[in-house]
């Protein structure tokens, strides 16, 4: 079953001939009848009516007997104020066992209050709708307003789609290579009306993610030292990631480092500091102005020593200088792979999901500097742009591993195309 029909469902619908045939066969006629239910059925219609009545007044004059028998037994004391407070501090009721009582009434309160108090921790799914809400919101109306503009499918139809396409993100190739696509489709089914045409868009902008089915979205966990090495321009969110991933990690059991190797920029160093005592996790840093190369060697020895599980590397990310940028990477790698031969095993790009097509820039520019093996997309909870995804897979290939949601600590995850699909395309069929 392919991606499309797990998510919505599969295209056709059964007959509904077919429905009320299976609905005939499997109806059970043969239960045998209660002779009670059916000698009640014999009853003529005013002899019921008659016994009703007459069971009524009966259970009236019983609650009539029962009231007056009431007020004729001993009348309940009432008890003042002050006798029950005299009450509670007479010698019969000690004041430690008043204490006591009071205590337990309000464990009990407060033990009810926690109770009713809701729980529930936000799902994974629920991130993803939670965080695409934007960006699905923005399509979804696009997407409504362009069918109710159209009558008929004609050229204009697809001209305007294109467009529509291109300011949701999905990149100037797939806005074209869908439109060219739906073309075919609207000749092959003979459409003549937009609204045919609307599920065959969704199906298509699935299809254009899920491609061959392999994803390779899985992070390359190794049983011993997991190296991560991460690059990307400044303020995309880039050292918030590192220090979200190292809660995850720590909390997930794993001992985790860091390493500072962002040398030039005195406020990267100090902010992944501030990450790795926050969440409680070591954090190698060099002098002011370091080789950034000499400090990863730092932390790669240690991590080795210490029996690390997973140590991440935040990098400088001046893309405006790419020359000097690309020969520090490129012996950042040396040295990592002097001390673990086949690491990094993730060298991941942090991409603002808010920046739009100016993201799937920065990527096609990184790739040309380093092998890249994943995304980072973060920032997809503030902005509309979420279609960014749709590009950056068709245009690069590059899969997004990892996801931001918002800025809570716990606000980041693996990546996941179905979680994904559903969330940026509920609700537009």
């Amino acid at each position: 079953m392919g991606l499309f029909d797990r998510l919505f469902g599969k295209k056709e619908e059964p007959k509904i001939e077919e429905v009320v045939k299976e609905a005939l066969e499997n109806l059970d006629l043969s239960e045998d009848v209660d002779p009670a239910f059916t000698e009640a059925e014999e009853v003529p219609q005013e002899d019921a009516e008659v016994e009703s009545s007459e069971e009524a007044l009966l259970q009236e004059e019983e609650k009539q007997v029962t009231f007056e028998e009431s007020l004729d037994s001993e009348p309940v004391e009432e008890v003042s104020q002050e006798e029950v407070e005299e009450l509670l501090n007479s010698e019969e009721v000690p004041e430690e066992e008043n204490t006591e009582l009071l205590e337990t009434v309000e464990e009990n309160n407060s033990e009810v209050l926690e109770a009713e108090r809701p729980q529930a921790e936000e799902t994974v799914q629920e991130k993803y709708d939670r965080s695409l809400k934007k960006t699905r919101t923005g399509f979804g109306a696009r997407l409504n307003a362009f069918f109710a503009n159209f009558r008929s499918v004609d050229e204009e139809f697809f001209e305007e789609l294109e467009e529509l396409l291109i300011m949701s993100d999905v990149g100037v190739q797939v806005a074209s290579n869908l439109t060219d696509e739906l073309r075919y489709e609207a000749k092959l089914e003979n459409a003549k009306k937009p609204d045919a045409l609307r599920r065959v868009i969704i199906e298509k902008l699935v299809e254009l993610y899920e491609k061959d089915g392999n994803y390779d979205e899985s992070i390359h966990f190794q049983d011993g030292l997991t190296v991560m090495l991460f690059v990307g321009v400044n303020g995309v969110g880039k050292t918030t990631s590192i220090g979200k991933l190292a809660h995850r990690y720590k909390q997930a059991g794993k001992k985790v480092m860091l390493v500072a190797a962002d040398t030039f920029r005195a406020g990267a160093v100090a902010q992944l500091a501030e990450w790795g005592r926050r969440v409680d996790v070591p954090v190698v840093t060099g002098p002011e102005k370091a080789d950034p190369a000499s400090v990863v060697f730092d932390g790669m020895e240690r991590a080795v020593a210490e029996g690390i599980d997973i140590l991440m590397i935040d990098t400088a990310g001046r893309l405006q200088n790419k020359d000097n940028l690309m020969a520090e990477l490129e012996k950042i790698g040396r040295i990592i792979k002097r001390v673990v031969p086949e690491a990094p095993h993730e060298t991941f790009l942090a991409l603002d999901a808010s920046t739009g097509q100016n993201a799937l820039v920065q990527a096609k520019e990184f790739s040309k500097i380093t092998p890249l093996t994943g995304i980072v997309l973060t920032k997809i909870d503030g902005t509309a742009r979420g279609g960014v995804v749709l590009a950056i897979r068709e245009e690069l290939n590059i899969p997004v591993k990892l996801i931001g949601f918002g800025e809570k600590i716990d606000d980041i995850g693996e990546f996941n195309s179905e979680n994904f699909m559903k969330g940026l395309l509920e609700g537009l069929i």
